[in-house]
């Protein structure tokens, strides 16, 4: 009788099984030192480290990263960060963590095909620095574009709450210490009258400065052309304030009136001018001016920019504080902020299998990708640079 290697059953044709299940992948991230003018953030703090390295992926921190942070390459180093001085290496890596958008420079050190999240500050950005990216083919996200599961903008709202938090805190320091200033404390004493806020915009910055103002007693007036923010705002807040919509003479007379006057506005393009320089001369001497709008042109007419260094001037007996970037200034919490908000992310690639898998499963993280291998997925940087671009969802899907 003849002996067949095979048996009968395993002669027959069998069903292919294939593989279903997704394979964790270990990610390999560089978080180089910011070099933009005045960027003191950093995008992982020693616990976010610490929680990546747990779970199996390198981390490798450029020397210095954290300190204007107050993280030292110590505690770096002992959530299980690799801590090197060569930028070049840092850069190298598969992942490139960054708060501020790349240089030419910093992109000319950077592998071809590499995954970089940082922020993306369209206003700022020039075409070279598509084409650039472009060119190596590179995976880009961008902070302000990564979207959560209720439509929001987890990143842009974190720090629009730091921002309107800090300015009230801001405008505070500004009434006692500088030499313009009135020697008013910020709030409501017994016996005196309370400090008159004016806020303009009824957004996230709009919100936080309101609920900051009102935490200090002040008298609060908000003005915003949306009825439907002005209705969301007044459900967040503890108590039912002044609302308007922005009539030139009610706002007049509520800006002749108050000590604090904050810029919150927001427009598609350039900020809208909001205050003339006309009405800026109604206010009262040694009034406040803090003009969080300045980073998208500010939306009182005598704003200018200014710097963390020299934050103020003083035009028409106002004190005017108009420096961008105000969530660098509180270095430490914005960092925990944006670290709390990427991290989950990050260890969501990981176990999705890598970036591909990952944008086919999170939707919210898709709408942060706006170039995928070096293809423009995001319309409204093609239309704005005219440069070309495609859907996202016709090539992952």
């Amino acid at each position: 009788m003849a002996i067949t290697p095979f048996t009968k059953q395993q002669l027959l044709p069998q069903e292919e099984k294939l593989e279903i299940a997704r394979h964790k992948s270990e990610l390999f991230i560089g978080v180089p030192k910011e070099t933009s003018f005045q960027e003191r953030r950093i995008c992982l703090t020693p616990d976010a480290v610490n929680s990546l390295t747990y779970q199996g992926h390198r981390v490798m921190i450029e020397a210095g990263a954290g300190e204007s942070s107050s993280y030292s390459d110590k505690e770096y180093s002992h959530a299980g960060a690799e801590i090197t001085s060569d930028t070049k290496k840092v850069f190298g890596c598969p992942i490139i963590l960054k708060v501020e958008p790349a240089s030419t420079a910093e992109i000319e050190m950077i592998n071809p095909g590499s995954i970089i999240i940082s922020a993306i500050q369209l206003k700022t950005r020039k075409k070279s620095y598509f084409t650039a990216l472009t060119k190596k083919k590179i995976t880009a996200l961008a902070f302000e574009y990564i979207k959560d599961e209720d439509g929001s903008y987890p990143a842009v709202k974190s720090l629009s709450e730091i921002a309107g938090t800090a300015s009230i805190l801001i405008a505070a320091e500004l009434m006692i210490t500088n030499e313009f200033g009135k020697g008013l404390l910020f709030g409501n004493i017994t016996g005196v009258p309370p400090t008159d806020v004016v806020i303009l915009g009824a957004g996230t910055v709009g919100e936080f400065a309101a609920k900051t103002a009102i935490g200090l007693g002040a008298n609060v007036k908000i003005f915003d052309n949306s009825i439907t923010k002005l209705r969301r705002l007044q459900n967040h807040l503890p108590q039912r304030i002044f609302t308007s919509t922005i009539q030139p003479k009610a706002l007049l007379k509520a800006l002749r009136r108050c000590d604090v006057a904050i810029g919150a506005m927001r427009g598609k393009e350039r900020c809208p001018i909001i205050v003339t320089e006309t009405m800026v001369e109604h206010m009262k001497k040694g009034a406040v001016i803090v003009d969080v709008s300045i980073d998208t042109g500010g939306c009182f007419e005598t704003s200018e920019v200014t710097t963390h260094e020299n934050p103020t001037f003083v035009k028409n007996d106002v004190l005017h504080y108009c420096v961008p970037n105000i969530p660098s200034r509180y270095s430490k919490t914005a960092s925990l902020s944006i670290s709390n908000i990427l991290t989950p992310y990050l260890l969501q690639i990981a176990e999705d299998g890598g970036i591909e898998s990952a944008i086919r499963c999170n939707n919210g993280l898709k709408n942060g990708v706006y170039l995928y291998h070096g293809i423009l997925t995001n319309k409204a940087i093609g239309d704005w640079f005219d440069l070309p671009n495609n859907d996202i969802n016709l090539i992952v899907f």
